[in-house]
């Protein structure tokens, strides 16, 4: 049943929402504009005498080692959240976020300083890293916090939105630079301008930041526990564990269908410009889906939606990205309706992925489990993807990659039996 909520409090949670939101989605946009514009960055911060596979291997293997930072930025700004408040933490967090994109668009080439190149780059996203590990789960507890009773879904889905709005701009942005440059002009230095646009806009986001309200509780930051990892895995080491698991899942997927697809495509024959087309209209209308499916979750249960997406999932990636991608390399526009139906399945997991996390713990330990459980799945699974994938096909094996991508579908669909069928916590909150 929605509960009744006065116009001005409606428009005051929706305000915080798109506030939230708007830095998400910069967050969001420079962490993916290194997938974008990776290729043309390889050359110029990586050594001459390597091959352009391992050349690939290392730079896919930086951005999933930044992965590996995320675990103590949702750490760190969990704790922050839990204990000095939400607002407090996104703050912090994009004023990182802009630091390590104009570092990362003042980077020396390996012919300016050697060895040092490969190294400051891994050093730069690894401090990305640490941003937006400390960004989700601030940001999933706050708007998760804010959304009304009744409509939880559909205004957490707005995370998604952001967040896929985020590696749609970056996309969309490869293809205009590609527009006005040669990709020889990208690879001289082009590379750099995404960054600098990223980190311009994280400080301007941080003005819509600054005026957000708080939602955390002077009594649940009080607690002795608030924000406590300790107090997380002692008292909810089950409810971590079970998150962990659907989580793996639903980031491997996702940086499968939303990522590596990319890389695939463009290993499939599919020329660089078309393959940004392909991705940008795909993710467009990935942006778009995920409030519907957010209002779809609020109708038949958080559970249901994650079950939908892990056996549907299970099913169809296989035989979609193996069979029909590799059948219809010729045809952009199947190739594009293919990804989009992908993306669709996965849009049960991501429209809620924020809010099916919040729902499982108590406000004092709240952005610490819903960050930090997220942080380990994506570590682990999720942005291990693409270089995970290239060395499978650097085997000669690669479909066996999308096996493993149904094994840990399988995992989540068992994970998702076990979620309540009625929000543990939140529903409760207000």
């Amino acid at each position: 049943m929605n509960q009744t909520y006065s116009k001005e409090e409606r428009l005051s949670r929706i305000k915080g929402i798109v506030g939230a939101a708007s830095g998400n989605l910069v967050e969001w946009f420079d962490f993916y504009i290194y997938a974008v514009f990776a290729a043309y960055f390889t050359h110029a911060l990586t050594a001459p005498d390597m091959d352009s596979t391992t050349k690939a291997i290392y730079v896919w293997g930086v951005f999933a080692a930044s992965f590996f930072m995320r675990p103590i930025g949702s750490w760190l700004f969990g704790r922050i959240a839990d204990r000095h408040g939400r607002k407090q933490s996104m703050v912090i967090s994009i004023c990182l976020m802009a630091l390590s994109s104009f570092l990362f668009a003042a980077l020396p080439t390996y012919e300016q300083v050697g060895m040092f190149a490969p190294f400051l780059l891994l050093m730069v996203r690894l401090l990305q890293g640490l941003s937006v590990g400390g960004e989700y789960g601030a940001v999933a507890t706050y708007m998760s916090e804010l959304g009304l009773k009744g409509q939880r879904g559909f205004f957490a889905s707005f995370q998604y939105v952001t967040l896929s709005g985020g590696q749609l701009l970056a996309s969309l942005l490869g293809v205009i630079l590609l527009g006005f440059m040669t990709e020889q002009q990208l690879n001289d230095g082009g590379w750099r301008i995404p960054f600098v646009i990223g980190g311009v806009a994280a400080l301007l986001s941080l003005a819509a930041r600054s005026r957000l309200e708080e939602t955390l509780s002077h009594e649940d930051a009080q607690r002795e526990e608030s924000g406590s990892l300790v107090a997380l895995l002692k008292q909810h080491w089950k409810t971590f564990l079970l998150v962990v698991g659907y989580t793996s899942a639903g980031s491997l997927t996702f940086y499968v269908v939303t990522v590596y697809s990319k890389t695939y495509l463009t290993n499939i024959g599919i020329d660089g410009k078309t393959v940004g087309f392909i991705m940008t209209t795909a993710l467009f209308v990935f942006m778009l889906a995920q409030p519907f499916f957010g209002m779809l979750s609020d109708r038949i249960g958080r559970r249901t939606s994650m079950l939908a997406f892990s056996l549907l999932s299970a099913i169809f990636i296989y035989p979609v990205m193996v069979t029909g991608m590799r059948s219809f390399a010729d045809s952009p526009i199947i190739i594009t309706l293919l990804l989009i139906f992908l993306m669709m399945l996965l849009s049960f997991y991501t429209s809620i992925s924020g809010l099916v996390k919040a729902e499982m713990f108590p406000p004092h330990v709240r952005a610490l489990g819903v960050g930090f459980s997220y942080a380990v799945g994506n570590a682990l699974f999720g942005g291990s993807a693409p270089s995970v994938a290239l060395i499978f096909k650097d085997a000669g094996i690669e479909n066996i990659f999308f096996v493993y991508v149904i094994i840990m579908l399988i995992i989540c669909f068992f994970c998702s039996l076990a979620l309540p069928k009625k929000p543990k916590y939140l529903e409760h909150d207000h």
